[in-house]
């Protein structure tokens, strides 16, 4: 079988829509309105749809990979926006070094966690 795949795109809450729409703004990522409680954020060709739902089991088990390259440069743009002391609960960690490749962590505003990383080739 064989899928002509334009994207895949996941689902996630918030527990408060709007501290979480401005996150993702100042994360630079672009919004397109869908609904008034559900947004599309993308970064290029890749997004994900932002719901105003939040079941807390469903959100704090929630993780998105984001491949980049160049992990170091990711990790000190997203610093120096400084959202760890604009948003509750936010959070950035240092870089983790593994078998695979290198990451960090960025959890939003509702914890959802994001891995941002770069895979050794």
């Amino acid at each position: 079988m064989s899928y002509n795949v334009k994207s895949i795109r996941a689902f996630i809450g918030a527990k408060n829509y709007d501290a979480s729409r401005q996150f993702y703004l100042d994360l630079g990522f672009e919004e397109i309105k869908i609904l008034p409680k559900m947004s599309y954020f993308k970064l290029g060709d890749f997004g994900f749809y932002l719901q105003d739902a939040y079941v807390k089991d469903w959100v704090d088990n929630t993780m998105l990979f984001l491949e980049v390259d160049n992990l170091q440069q990711h990790l000190d743009m997203i610093n120096s926006l400084q959202l760890d002391k604009k948003y509750n609960n936010v959070r950035v960690t240092n870089i983790h070094y593994n078998d695979w490749g290198n990451e960090f962590f960025v959890y939003d505003p509702s914890g959802v966690l994001w891995h941002i990383g770069e895979f050794q080739r």
